[in-house]
């Protein structure tokens, strides 16, 4: 059984003016945890809703999270997409329990209120009361207007058959949010080509959802956690790269080009995830074809805080969901897609490439698993601190992996809109 050593409230300030010592209790706070909701999750920022191919004919609806609140995406008669939250104005049930569907409006089986999908109020049973005995009895008030009493409607982006969304309507546009740098990294894997849906991978992390993000904003341990990556070259600090940022450190790319793998003694000496003897038995999960949209790059990484990473690596491309539910966990939601215009040979190669990922991939089931220690370890000490300090403490953009520098970039941003 782990000691607890909780924090004393004198305690509770983050050491020094940079970024680069974060305290355990960033990770464990209840409090933090709550305000992070209000104000990365729920103002300010725009969040991954699902992708439109989900949801392809009018009727469609998809369930998704923002946050930990319940939204729904739908597409309506005229084509147009809207996200609503999951929530009835009558009585506050979280009414939809379906993943995805087709239907003509949105009904509340508790008392049977009925919602376009845009989100209006449109039927609510007894309104004008029952005649009974020669008059009514019950309904709803004269004053009462249906107008005023829809679900609550989010405001949504759409790009390259992507769906984001703000409860906040005065949220900057997308493309500021993103900025160009992270815009342009955005755009080369949504570049307006028609989407194909592969799958769903989900899992339960138990460990803060930040960890997630810094997980892909950490390019030091890939080639040091990961036998598949150090082995065989697929990302490894000799491989050519580099790390940007936007101008308010929030979001990255982390762009890395394929080595030859093998034995690099400056690189792989002392390694112990560098197997020299590990052989693939299905030589297809390592069947790379170069696509000519990727440019020079064999893998980018994108992650756009709060709420998602954009992978590209080699030819398996997802969108991986965070979805907090808890300062000490978040479910992970991987939705892997292809291109409408693949061939049935990249389409098997995609689906193939895919199991390096996931809960049970042969790259991912790493992460899941030293984010959960990682957790553990800040829960057993909350007066600890972390030390993010490769490459230095600033929050520059870099031309190796050897740096922390992106880590450092969000916290930054973090302690800012934190005030912390």
């Amino acid at each position: 059984m782990n000691i607890v050593h909780p924090i004393a409230p004198e305690e509770q300030h983050w050491p020094g003016a940079g970024s680069s010592r974060v305290p355990f209790w960033a990770y464990t706070r209840e409090d933090l945890y709550k305000r992070e909701l209000e104000r990365f999750f729920y103002s300010g920022h725009w969040c991954y809703v699902g992708l439109e191919v989900e949801i392809p004919s009018a009727g469609d609806f998809k369930r998704s999270v923002i946050g930990e609140r319940s939204v729904i995406m739908t597409r309506d008669a005229e084509g147009e997409i809207h996200v609503v939250e999951n929530v009835c104005a009558h009585r506050g049930m979280r009414f939809c329990r379906e993943r995805n569907g087709n239907r003509k409006d949105l009904l509340c089986p508790y008392h049977q209120w009925s919602y376009d999908l845009k989100g209006n109020l449109q039927g609510v049973p007894f309104r004008r009361g029952v005649k009974q005995n020669g008059r009514v009895n019950g309904g709803m008030p004269a004053e009462f207007k249906p107008q005023d009493h829809g679900l609550t409607k989010l405001k949504v982006a759409r790009r390259g058959g992507v769906v984001f969304a703000s409860f906040d309507h005065d949220v900057e546009p997308f493309e500021d949010f993103l900025g160009p740098t992270i815009l342009s990294y955005f755009d080369r894997v949504f570049d307006g080509r028609k989407l194909e849906l592969l799958g769903y991978r989900r899992q339960r992390i138990p460990g803060n959802w930040k960890l997630m993000q810094e997980n892909i904003k950490d390019p030091y341990h890939p080639g040091l956690l990961h036998t598949w990556f150090s082995t065989f070259g697929l990302w490894r600090a000799d491989n050519q790269s580099e790390l940007k940022m936007d101008a308010r450190r929030r979001h990255a790319a982390m762009i890395s080009t394929r080595g030859q793998g093998g034995k690099v003694a400056e690189v792989v000496s002392g390694v112990d995830s560098f197997k020299d003897q590990m052989k693939v038995n299905d030589p297809r999960l390592l069947d790379i074809v170069h696509e000519p949209w990727w440019g020079k790059p064999t893998a980018v990484m994108t992650t756009l805080f709060p709420s998602v990473i954009i992978q590209q690596q080699v030819n398996s491309v997802s969108t991986r969901h965070i979805q907090p539910n808890g300062h000490g966990s978040f479910d992970f939601v991987w939705t892997h897609f292809g291109f409408a215009d693949d061939d049935p040979e990249m389409k098997q190669r995609r689906l193939i490439q895919a199991n390096l990922f996931g809960p049970a991939g042969f790259v991912s089931a790493d992460d899941g698993e030293v984010i959960e220690w990682s957790q553990e370890g800040f829960q057993q000490n909350e007066g600890g601190r972390t030390v993010v300090e490769m490459g230095g403490y600033d929050t520059a953009d870099s031309d190796h992996m050897v740096t922390e520098t992106l880590i450092r970039g969000m916290y930054a941003y973090w302690r800012k809109v934190m005030g912390e």
